[in-house]
């Protein structure tokens, strides 16, 4: 594999593969062989002209000029092959494309509005792709093809508007073209691809290999996926690694679109309507920071000659203006039904008031907690109850004292607290309600954070990324929960007068501090603003609604006397 090309505009020779035959011998054979039909056959075969110098694009520096004593290059008659390995930069307001005409393929995908973990521009091909073949290489369905043309160095002409390029490549019987055409406010790409062998027309896929997507965010291989949208099914299917362990992983058919994705960004292909694609799944060895190999994801598309690309982030509106169906990309898991919605309104929320997610997340919380407030009651009114039941459940207890679990007396202590917690109406499970009502939002907003590229690096007060955990020698978020946890402990109504079960229950917050340490800011956020309101809500409902009055327990009666 040839070294990658630089990244800058600029051109610059490079000495000729290895194993290929030096543009010098294939001049003076060239020559050769013009001389002797020069006079037999001069209008079929006549003399080749230089091929044409490609048009500079516009934000690319003049190259430099060549050394006076170097022969000019002239391909063979019927070739088109360029002299030399050059560099290619489109650029948009969205995006900063480097490509390399040996092989035409992509050296280099910059998302300009976005940044990776380290502080810098994103840059979505990774350097595991020097090993495994650059984006946009060619891949033939057919083994026994024409062999490899990515070491080929194709004739690139950028467009004058400095939005497109076209590669081709002609020789030994072989045709090549692929073709880029850039859209300058938006994240599609036209992308054309064509290979002829002989005058026959060689089905291939154009593969992105050795990795895709933010790669210094932490475990991002699990993050790859390969994905396509089904048509016929309406759904969403993804491929992990580990399914292309063995062989490459090919799929085809009716996909609206298909491709592959980490969690806030993706490269698919969109077909033509009807027109079939496939995608291919790859598994690939590359290596690491740390200079291990670990496999990663690898993929490949085609089909049609023509096709729409999308590269970039995996945001909601800019998907939906495109390709509806391009809004499956964002998946919600599960609890799509609940992590939609709380998604759609915090970006409501955020866009037309706040404009800080942060704050965001606190408004939407204290809505979500306010509208939950008529069950949070009836909860609480339960909980006061069952305080007040205590004493008599603890007489109950000490009835049944000593006796073990297999004993059928048992089963007698159960019923009895169960007629009394009927005789009262109370809800046994009344404590745990609070927290039972939590968990589905705690979850949706946890898919929201891990999907949503709009809270990725979302800042609030001292956090700088709500998707991440805080860069801080030492979390506050998740100390400030473990307090209010603490106190909000304290506060509710205790249903057991059992010594060990109340501190069993103190140890709640540390259990989940410990939980909560590692997860993103936005989530601890999220339980610390719901805490906060529950420890208002409590102090409000102390205050206002007084403690049932439970009748003590009777006093156990006497065995009377038996008479002789």
């Amino acid at each position: 594999m040839a070294d990658p090309a630089s990244e800058k505009p600029s051109r610059s020779p490079v000495p000729a593969a290895p194993g290929e035959i030096s543009m010098e011998r294939r001049l003076l054979l060239a020559f050769l062989l013009m001389g002797l039909v020069l006079f037999l056959t001069p209008y079929f075969y006549p003399p080749a002209s230089p091929p044409a110098r490609p048009p500079v694009a516009p934000a690319k520096p003049a190259a430099a000029a060549r050394p006076a004593a170097a022969p000019e290059a002239r391909p063979a008659p019927g070739q088109v092959v360029a002299d030399r390995e050059e560099a290619f930069a489109i650029e948009t307001p969205l995006s900063r494309v480097v490509f390399s005409n040996r092989g035409a393929v992509v050296r280099s995908w910059v998302l300009k509005r976005y940044k990776d973990n380290d502080g810098k521009l994103l840059e979505l091909v990774h350097p595991g792709a020097a090993k495994t073949g650059y984006p946009f290489a060619v891949v033939f369905k057919d083994p026994k093809g024409p062999g490899s043309i990515n070491d080929a160095l194709f004739v690139g002409r950028p467009a004058r508007d400095g939005l497109g390029i076209d590669f081709e490549f002609a020789a030994q019987g072989i045709y090549a073209r692929k073709s880029f055409r850039f859209r300058r406010d938006s994240y599609l790409v036209d992308v054309a691809s064509e290979v002829v062998s002989h005058g026959r027309p060689q089905a291939h896929v154009l593969v992105w290999r050795g990795g895709f997507g933010d790669r210094t965010v932490p475990n991002y291989v699990a993050r790859l996926r390969s994905i396509y949208y089904d048509e016929l099914a309406a759904k969403l299917v993804a491929h992990e690694v580990k399914e292309a362990k063995d062989a490459p992983l090919s799929v085809s058919g009716r996909f609206s679109f298909a491709g592959l994705e980490d969690a806030y960004f993706a490269a698919v292909a969109l077909a033509p309507a009807g027109t079939p694609l496939e995608l291919r799944t790859y598994h690939d060895m590359v290596p690491q920071p740390d200079g291990k190999e670990s496999p990663c994801l690898g993929a490949g598309f085609g089909g049609p000659p023509t096709f729409a690309l999308f590269v970039g982030p995996k945001d909601m509106d800019i998907l939906r203006r495109i390709n509806p169906k391009l809004e499956q990309l964002v998946d919600f898991g599960w609890f799509a039904f609940l992590a939609k919605p709380l998604f759609l309104s915090l970006n409501w929320i955020n866009d037309r008031w706040i404009h800080n997610y942060g704050w965001s997340i606190v408004v939407v919380t204290v809505i979500i907690n306010f509208l939950l407030l008529p069950l949070k009651f009836s909860s609480l009114k339960s909980m006061k109850k069952m305080q007040a039941l205590a004493p008599q459940i603890a007489a109950i207890n000490e009835k049944y004292k000593g006796i073990s679990l297999r004993d059928p007396r048992r089963a007698e202590q159960n019923q009895e607290i169960m007629e009394l917690y009927r005789k009262h109406g109370v809800n046994p499970m009344g404590g745990c309600f609070p927290l039972l009502l939590q968990i589905p939002f705690f979850i949706a907003f946890y898919k929201v954070l891990t999907v949503a590229i709009e809270l990725r690096g979302a800042s609030w007060l001292w956090v700088t990324d709500l998707s991440q955990p805080e860069h801080l020698p030492i979390r506050i978020l998740p100390i400030a929960m473990i307090v209010s946890q603490f106190v909000m402990q304290k506060m509710t109504p205790t249903t057991t007068a059992d010594p060990v079960q109340q501190r069993m229950l103190l140890l709640m917050p540390l259990v989940l501090g410990f939980m909560f340490y590692g997860v993103s800011s936005g989530l601890v956020l999220y339980w610390l603003t719901s805490n906060l309101v529950a420890i208002a809500q409590q102090w409000f409902f102390n205050k206002t609604i007084p403690a049932p009055v439970v009748a003590p327990p009777p006093a156990p009666r006497r065995k009377k006397a038996s008479r002789r």
